[in-house]
């Protein structure tokens, strides 16, 4: 791969002080540091337009910790991979686990977690509303990774429970998360597409416990083509901010395909946004409102008032589990697409019309509390997610399909967004895996994909890195 640097227009910052000399805040820039290949063959199958390997709502599919990164994938022969790597170094040490992909199904991804309070990595994996496998390390692993050595004999047997809790029996999306205090959650939905709700689990360093779900499949949507009663709240993601508030973008679908205008589109409807001020135990609305408590018989619901932070009808092929992030002053930031009435106000074909007229937005909320909503001004070019994150000084960067990033500057207010990387060089697939926990460590823009092949054959997957503004 041919080293690039692609620099944007440096920003000035607030006005210094009379007579005194101040530096500009950066605006955003990428410098190539190059790619590693963590396999050359990789499992290759496509379903549900994605990779197994490389579906973006894996959240922690990659993840730095105490100066090393990690990572999971299915091998040409499915089984399931962990590898590590010293945090920038160009060799990765991988341990094969017992447990082989069970379907091709491109739902079945692989989710990490690192619980603080004992220094163990979790794993959950190959679940599409059914059961999942779950695997952890011995204590102390994350903690001193040098002193400790890198093998399968470091992970306990694969269980289908966590540690005896069996959550439920249609289980998907894991999303693992840590609390301010370092108690490891993990986020799943319990049911299927269409009527589903989410829920939590909770690891305090030795036990792990359901504290149930706090969404509702249940209540009467309606659009100007008909009627649903049955649904389930898609994630965008669920992540801690600095201040330790609990913040949850989200999409509503719809099980009843009537809500549409044509039934070659998707039922998916509205951003919605919920947050937590008590680690997950009850939910608010933007105002502030409890809007449901976990666990309890009141959970959120499509008829809540105060939901929606960008409303917008069934008919537009809006994207599900898109992305999120958190600003340094805890302010929360999404990236959102569909396909805009400006191509039609009624889409035929999901992927088609994606492909043809989808278009990213970003939407996040100011320091005034207001909702703000700029579309970023690259054509998707497909039907898959866009991923978010934020530098060290705010500015956003959205990690496109094959790899291309654009950016935009927090001094322009997210205005200036343009392309910065084409990603051409990477002859990716599709979707990519970010590494969200290395920008605050290091600096460095981190993300798994894997090349584009064709059929059942296997292909090569990589890490690329990118340095951010310092």
């Amino acid at each position: 791969m041919r080293r690039r640097t692609v620099l944007a227009t440096a920003l000035a910052a607030a006005a210094a002080a009379p007579g005194t000399a101040r530096a500009a805040t950066p605006g955003p820039s990428l410098t190539e540091r190059g790619s590693t290949r963590l396999d050359a063959q990789a499992v290759y199958f496509v379903s549900y337009d994605g990779l197994v390997n490389n579906n973006s709502f894996q959240k922690n599919g990659l993840l730095t910790y105490k100066g090393y990164q990690y990572a999971v994938w299915y091998t040409a022969t499915r089984n399931a991979v962990v590898a590590r790597r010293v945090l920038g170094g160009s060799t990765w040490s991988t341990v094969t686990l017992s447990h082989q992909l069970k379907s091709d199904d491109s739902h079945n991804v692989i989710s990490m977690g690192v619980s603080r309070t004992d220094g163990r990595l979790h794993l959950n994996m190959d679940s599409h509303s059914d059961g999942y496998f779950y695997v952890k390390s011995v204590a102390g692993l994350m903690d001193n990774p040098a002193s400790t050595a890198w093998t399968s004999s470091v992970f306990g047997a694969v269980q289908t429970s966590i540690d005896g809790l069996a959550l439920t029996s249609r289980f998907t999306y894991p999303q693992f998360i840590a609390t301010p205090e370092g108690r490891l959650q993990l986020s799943y939905r319990a049911g299927m597409s269409g009527n589903g709700r989410n829920a939590l689990a909770e690891y305090d360093g030795s036990t792990w416990a359901a504290l149930g779900e706090w969404t509702s499949s249940t209540g009467t949507y309606t659009s100007e083509h008909g009627s649903s009663t049955v649904r389930n709240m898609y994630l965008h993601g669920i992540d801690y901010d600095v201040n330790g508030r609990l913040h949850a973008f989200f999409t509503w679908r719809e099980q009843n395909a009537a809500v549409m205008c044509n039934s070659g589109g998707i039922t998916n409807h509205d951003t919605g946004y919920v947050h937590s001020t008590d680690r997950g135990r009850t939910w608010r609305n933007d105002a502030g409102t409890v809007v449901g408590t976990t666990g309890g018989s009141d959970t959120v619901a499509v008829t809540d008032s105060g939901l929606v932070v960008d409303p917008l009808g069934p008919d537009h092929s809006l994207m599900n589990q898109e992305s999120q992030f958190t600003d340094s002053a805890g302010l929360p930031h999404a990236i959102i697409s569909y396909v805009p009435g400006r191509f039609g106000r009624c889409t035929t074909d999901y992927v088609a019309d994606r492909t043809a007229g989808g278009r990213a937005f970003h939407v996040r909320k100011n320091a005034a509390g207001t909702w703000q909503k700029t579309e970023i001004p690259v054509p998707l070019n497909s039907s898959q997610r866009t991923k978010l994150v934020l530098d060290r000084y705010d500015n956003a960067y959205a990690v496109f399909p094959y790899g291309r990033i654009a950016a935009a500057s927090k001094a322009s207010g997210y205005t200036d967004w343009a392309l910065l990387y084409d990603g051409s060089d990477l002859n990716a697939f599709g979707e990519v895996v970010i590494d969200e926990t290395r920008i605050a460590q290091d600096g460095v823009l981190s993300f798994m994909y894997q090349e584009k092949s064709t059929g059942t054959t296997p292909s090569a997957l990589h890490v690329v890195d990118f340095a951010l503004p310092v």
